[in-house]
């Protein structure tokens, strides 16, 4: 009887995620129209505990996306504005000396959020942006020899302008490999351009929009991502591809061991977002680009000189087992 009870319990537990998901989804589509698989990939790279990097041109909903994801989850939200004299004490806090109490007091910085917003983080320096790096990977900061933790969850959406556009400085390739996924919005197809023109101010919407999760319900789906199915069959073609893109004449560098356990992790996530049995071949495809594009340096050679591009040469090229 007890072991029926557990099994219902369970049954019941993946209904409300899967209702969560759906509810997600929906609210999201309504806010950023005409992106779904834009939405898809953002909610797979928070599920698989990822941080998210979105680059395109200005005034394409890359903002937006990151703002409606904080409200339609429920997180605490900061948005950080990258510019030029951007101080790495702007985004992690400063000790401000008390004179009544002849002691420093820690003013915690934006960072202490449960999603922060780096708004155009290529337009501040490098220094400003490795103030980043500490709680991108260890979900930490340090200031004045002391380690303070981070909030639980915490995530990075960074958005960034094209790299040929003035008054830019490129990530670093150890920077941008702390961000598990990269997207790009992309123009609107005629349909949703015409409803952004003609309808409701989406900022607007976003303001009305209610919370679909809590904070904790978020941390149960992320366990849940954990445990979706991974065969060694599946193993094996993500090692192909890996090793595809070490020994390949258009590559110059290749993933990493951290890459390849990005695929599987952001593959994992996308499986149950789409209420797969387990991750799929068609997983791996569909997260490659966002995965490896911002990892992958194309050789001087190569004619494949868009990451896009480069991305559908390596899944072209390794057979599906």
């Amino acid at each position: 009887m007890q072991q029926g009870n557990t099994l219902e319990q369970g049954h019941a537990d993946r209904d409300a995620q899967r209702a969560a998901i759906t509810r997600a989804r929906n609210s999201l589509g309504e806010i950023i129209l005409g992106k779904n698989d834009q939405i898809t990939l953002a909610l797979s790279c928070l599920l698989a505990r990822g941080h998210l990097l979105i680059e395109d041109l200005p005034g394409l909903g890359k903002t937006m996306l990151a703002q409606a994801l904080a409200r339609v989850l429920g997180l605490s939200f900061r948005r950080i504005q990258f510019t030029s004299d951007l101080l790495p004490a702007d985004i992690i806090g400063v000790s401000v000396f008390r004179q009544d109490s002849g002691d420093f007091e820690f003013q915690p910085g934006p960072v202490f959020s449960q999603l922060i917003l780096a708004d155009e983080v290529n337009r501040a320096t490098p220094k400003a942006q490795s103030a980043l790096l500490e709680a991108m990977e260890e979900q930490q900061v340090s200031v004045d020899g002391n380690t303070r933790p981070l909030p639980e969850p915490f995530f990075v959406v960074a958005t960034q302008n094209p790299g040929d556009q003035i008054g830019t400085f490129p990530l670093p390739e150890s920077q941008l490999d702390r961000f598990l996924m990269r997207i790009q919005m992309g123009y609107p197809n005629e349909q949703s351009e015409r409803e952004l023109i003609s309808g409701d101010d989406r900022r607007s919407m976003l303001k009305s929009t209610e919370a679909v999760t809590t904070p904790d319900m978020l941390i149960a789906l992320q366990q849940s991502v954990k445990k979706v199915h991974v065969s060694d069959a599946l193993i094996d073609y993500i090692q192909a591809l890996v090793r595809h893109t070490r020994e390949s004449a258009d590559i110059e560098i290749g993933l990493s061991p951290r890459g390849a356990q990005a695929l599987v992790a952001a593959a994992k996530a996308l499986a149950f977002v789409e209420d797969h049995a387990g991750a799929y071949p068609d997983d791996v495809q569909a997260v490659f680009t966002g995965i490896a594009g911002h990892r992958l340096k194309p050789s001087g050679s190569t004619r494949f000189r868009s990451p896009a591009d480069l991305c559908q040469h390596v899944l072209d090229s390794v057979a599906i087992p």
